[in-house]
C-alpha cells in the first residue's frame, strides 16, 4: 500500500535501519509482542525518542495503542512509544470471532471508508490538539473514535491495507512530504 502511494518501503530490524527513515509505520498484531520485540531488538527508546522529535508515525491497531499515551485494558507494565495525548481502549470491539467491517466517515476524504476491525482498539478520550478523523459511521460501535493526528502522527483502529483502498497511506505519504521528507 505504501508503495502504491508513492513511498518506498523497508523493514525496520536494527538501529541503522531506523535511522534511515523518513516516517514509519507501526503495524497492527499484538501491541505487547511489538513492545517486547521492540525492547529486545534495542529499538523502543530510539524509536521514542525519534518520534517525539517529530518522525512522522501512522500506527494501525496495535500500532494505534503503541502511539498513545495512555491504555484502558492493557497489561501491567505495558509501555508506548507514545505521543498522542489521548486514551485508547485495547480490544474495544471484542475478541478476534468480533472482527467485522463498516464504513467510517473519513474527514479527509470524500465518501465512506470501508474499515476492517480485527481486535480492534478504540479512542475513549483525545486530548485538546488531537483532531478526530473518523468514527464509525452505523452499526452498534455508531460514533466510536476510529483515527486521530496530531501534528506528525496518524493513527487509526482498523485496517486500511486490507480493503485495496489506498486512500489512508496516500495521506500519510503526503504528511511525511509536507513534513519536508522523500
Amino acid at each position: 500500500m505504501l508503495e502504491g502511494a508513492g513511498a518506498r518501503a523497508h523493514p525496520v530490524r536494527r538501529l541503522s535501519e531506523l535511522d534511515a527513515l523518513d516516517g514509519i509505520v507501526l503495524p497492527g498484531g499484538e501491541s505487547t509482542t511489538i513492545h517486547k520485540l521492540a525492547v529486545a531488538f534495542e529499538l523502543f527508546e530510539p524509536l521514542r525518542r525519534r518520534i517525539a522529535d517529530g518522525l512522522p508515525a501512522f500506527g494501525t491497531c496495535a500500532g494505534m495503542i503503541l502511539l498513545a499515551d495512555r491504555i484502558e485494558g492493557g497489561i501491567a507494565d505495558q509501555e508506548t512509544f507514545g505521543g498522542l495525548d489521548m486514551t485508547v481502549r485495547r480490544n474495544a470491539f471484542g475478541r478476534q470471532v468480533d472482527s467485522f467491517e463498516a464504513d467510517v466517515e473519513f474527514t479527509a476524504f470524500h465518501g465512506p471508508f470501508h474499515a476492517v476491525f480485527i481486535r480492534a482498539p478504540w479512542v475513549e478520550k483525545v486530548a485538546d490538539g488531537v483532531d478526530v478523523l473518523a468514527r464509525v459511521a452505523s452499526g452498534p460501535a455508531a460514533g466510536r473514535i476510529v483515527a486521530v493526528e496530531r501534528g506528525h502522527l496518524l493513527a487509526t483502529s482498523f485496517h486500511p491495507e486490507m480493503t485495496g483502498d489506498d486512500r489512508v497511506h496516500r495521506y500519510f505519504v503526503n504528511r511525511v512530504r509536507a513534513a519536508g521528507s522523500a
